[in-house]
């Protein structure tokens, strides 16, 4: 899965994580692992002119996702050869926007950036919270699928704790291979 992240926000984001939490949803979800992502990291002033531009609402807002047409089936032509890898199109977060966020939310902005992530990936996947079921489906998914990612990166964090000890113990003892 190829995901290009790009902040050009100034804010300081750990891009490998919004990369991260991205792949891990788009994984959990079975999209192709040859599909592509890109996620741009702008400004207030960038988010307020795409904001106002494609969903015809002023000021800026949290996170947009734009999918690409040709995944959606309908806009296809029914001779059209299947699709496989693709583009899935394009996440704009806005880190300024989100600190008051997650300031509400009681957590950091790191963790808001990764919330609004994962928002992004199922808008781009077709879920929608307009409707209060569509609400529930796509919000209990969005908490799933980060609660996962995290639990997998205290995993991974710990497994490698764990062989940091023990090639540390093996290093002293003269048990560590060269």
């Amino acid at each position: 899965m190829s995901i290009e992240v790009c902040n050009e926000s100034g804010v300081p984001v750990d891009e490998s994580l919004v990369a991260s939490v991205a792949r891990f949803s788009l994984d959990a979800m079975h999209v192709n692992p040859a599909a592509e992502l890109s996620i741009l990291v702008v400004t207030e002033e960038v988010m307020s002119e795409l904001h106002e531009r494609w969903m015809d609402e002023p000021g800026p807002t949290d996170v947009l996702s734009f999918p690409m047409d040709e995944l959606v089936e309908e806009s296809r032509r029914p001779d059209a050869p299947e699709t496989g890898p693709a583009l899935l199109g394009d996440i704009v977060l806005c880190p300024d926007f989100a600190k008051a966020q997650a300031r509400k939310a009681g957590h950091s902005l790191a963790d808001e950036m990764h919330l609004l992530t994962v928002h992004g990936v199922l808008h781009l996947l077709g879920y929608d919270h307009a409707e209060p079921e569509q609400e529930r489906e796509m919000f209990g998914l969005q908490a799933k699928l980060l609660s996962d990612w995290q639990t997998a990166r205290r995993q991974a964090a710990a497994q490698a704790a764990r062989h940091r000890s023990d090639s540390a113990v093996l290093g002293t003892a003269g048990l560590e291979d060269p």
